[in-house]
């Protein structure tokens, strides 16, 4: 085996680090010139109404919503969202609601590429509520609304606080930087009236109804 002499190895390795801090894009820069208060004020009587058009009937409990499967499609995690351990929630929506989240994800994945930016998921916390789970919460929270969008599998909550990221790089974002990427990805969904969305403060996520 032949062995390279001191300074080829030392260009060796410079080319190889050279190219190593290279294989990172930096990052564009990431801004959301808007107000998320303004801009996802869409409050539940417009949910509502949407919903109670395009959505199932409520139903009281896991058993009826067994009844309901055959006309929903269930929601699993893949490469663009993450689903949450739903406590009081379950994981299906009516066909027109799954395929809204899909290009949320889809579009929100794009947005990171085009930016130079690390891969990131969506965590989405709350889906299809039957009534005992909106008792439930109600208990815990008793601002909580009691005609829900969400019990109408038409309705889902992403939230922008937390994200989850998807590969290696050493580049991180901020979940505000992250955030902003989904506004912006909601914004031109709004725009397109394929949905309603809230602003939740106080839950830390958007609150979004297909239409």
């Amino acid at each position: 085996m032949k062995v390279l002499p001191y300074k080829c190895l030392i260009v060796v390795s410079f080319v190889f680090l050279l190219f190593s801090s290279c294989g990172e894009k930096e990052v564009k820069p990431i801004r959301y010139l808007g107000s998320y208060n303004r801009d996802f004020n869409d409050l539940n009587d417009l949910h509502l109404e949407t919903a109670q058009k395009i959505g199932i009937d409520p139903v009281a409990n896991r058993d009826e919503a067994e009844q309901k499967k055959g006309k929903l499609k269930k929601i699993e995690s893949n490469g663009v969202y993450e689903i949450e351990d739903l406590t009081h929630s379950i994981p299906y929506l009516v066909p027109q609601a799954a395929k809204l989240l899909n290009r949320i994800g889809d579009n929100f994945a794009d947005s990171l590429q085009s930016l130079n930016a690390p891969r990131y998921k969506l965590i989405i916390t709350s889906i299809t509520r039957t009534r005992d789970d909106i008792g439930q919460l109600r208990k815990r929270n008793g601002n909580s609304s009691k005609n829900s969008a969400h019990m109408y599998a038409t309705t889902i909550d992403i939230s922008w606080k937390r994200f989850k990221k998807d590969d290696r790089s050493k580049t991180d974002l901020s979940p505000e930087q992250l955030k902003m990427v989904l506004a912006s990805v909601l914004r031109d969904l709004k725009k397109e009236n394929a949905c309603y969305v809230k602003h939740e403060k106080k839950q830390a996520c958007f609150h979004i109804t297909a239409r």
